[in-house]
């Protein structure tokens, strides 16, 4: 009998540890970009929780700090967050990679990945690759100048200022013509998401 009650408090005692869940949903979806320079509406902790779900044999570690790197450099240019994240999540199939570019390449986006012979670019690091990514997106967007050092090495053949919409992305930075309304498609699944629908 005390073995069982022995039992009985150690059950009731154990806990399971679970991801800490936002303090704060927002109280509805932010209305869609459509201008890839402004700035992001989710948090880096709702990003995060909106990649895990998609991916959950990442490390937690590791999307969050993506997260806040994408929060970070996307700010320095002047480039919507919430864009350039889900355009990562297209773009890798939310870090399952599977194609030309592989994880350790650091590449978010799929600069330069054309071919078995040119799978694309290699980044030193994530932050380092993110940025690419981001100047990357600046470029198109605008003529302005880039505020941080310049490490993407394709900004040089983009055409800059010729698609300062998402809309203007499809043709442009991919041949695929829904290339822009998947990134819209998944910029409203990630504000639905973080409004709790």
């Amino acid at each position: 009998m005390n073995y069982l009650i022995h039992f009985l408090t150690f059950i009731t005692t154990f806990t399971v540890q679970t991801p800490e869940q936002p303090a704060l949903q927002l109280e509805v979806p932010p209305e869609l970009p459509a201008f890839i320079l402004g700035e992001g509406h989710i948090p880096d902790y709702y990003l995060t929780a909106f990649l895990q779900r998609r991916n959950m044999v990442l490390k937690p570690d590791f999307v969050s700090e993506l997260a806040r790197l994408y929060v970070e450099e996307a700010a320095a240019e002047g480039v919507n967050h919430d864009i350039a994240f889900v355009q990562m999540c297209l773009e890798t199939g939310f870090l399952h990679f599977g194609n030309l570019v592989k994880p350790d390449m650091n590449n978010f986006a799929g600069l330069g990945a054309i071919n078995a012979s040119q799978p694309g670019e290699h980044f030193p690091d994530p932050r380092t690759g993110v940025r690419a990514q981001i100047q990357h997106l600046k470029g198109y967007a605008t003529e302005d100048p880039l505020v941080q050092a310049l490490v993407d090495p394709r900004y040089k053949w983009v055409r800059k200022g010729s698609a300062p919409t998402i809309a203007g992305l499809a043709g442009t930075w991919a041949s695929d013509p829904r290339y822009a309304a998947k990134i819209t498609g998944l910029v409203e699944q990630l504000y639905r998401f973080s409004s709790g629908e």
